[in-house]
């Protein structure tokens, strides 16, 4: 069997943009806030006091990596959690000051970083990069979260399934 061409690999390309993001990020933007973590503070300037399952809904992190990021922001002290109040179990997050502050030098700092990454690209080029890019991203997102069926329908969406005695 022949070696495959992995430059015709949609995983092993995205595993090559990602390595370059990750790098950029760190030359460019923070070695010590991550991208996840930012993204984390920048759903919160747009919508404060979210609480921890719909900012993962918002950036597209799972339960368990959203817990974490959020906590090590937390200990950092770039964001606070409070109770909320109509709804004793869960918290709500904001910004601290230094969260806010840490958000707008990154934010800056993450606008040139984008320049540079997609300098290769020209304008209309990056269009069509970002368009086909999300249409991916999104049909991926079904995948890991297929559409729940209706309540009391088997998966198919058909009748129920019956346990056997």
């Amino acid at each position: 069997m022949a070696a495959a061409d992995l430059s015709t690999h949609p995983g092993h390309l995205a595993r090559r943009l990602q390595q370059a993001h990750y790098l950029l990020w760190n030359a460019m933007v923070s070695e010590e806030t991550t991208s996840p973590q930012f993204a984390v503070l920048n759903a919160l300037v747009a919508e404060p006091g979210l609480d921890q399952r719909t900012v993962g809904e918002r950036v597209g992190l799972d339960r368990s990596t959203v817990a974490e990021v959020i906590g090590r922001l937390i200990r950092r002290g770039l964001l606070d959690k409070v109770r909320d109040p109509q709804d004793g179990r869960r918290f709500l997050l904001h910004l601290t000051d230094d969260g806010l502050r840490v958000h707008r030098r990154l934010a800056v700092r993450a606008a040139r970083m984008s320049q540079v990454f997609l300098a290769p690209l020209s304008g209309e080029e990056q269009t069509v990069f970002f368009d086909l890019i999300r249409r991916v991203a999104d049909a991926a997102e079904e995948l890991r979260h297929p559409a729940e069926p209706p309540a009391g329908r088997g998966a198919d969406g058909g009748e129920p399934r019956r346990a056997l005695a």
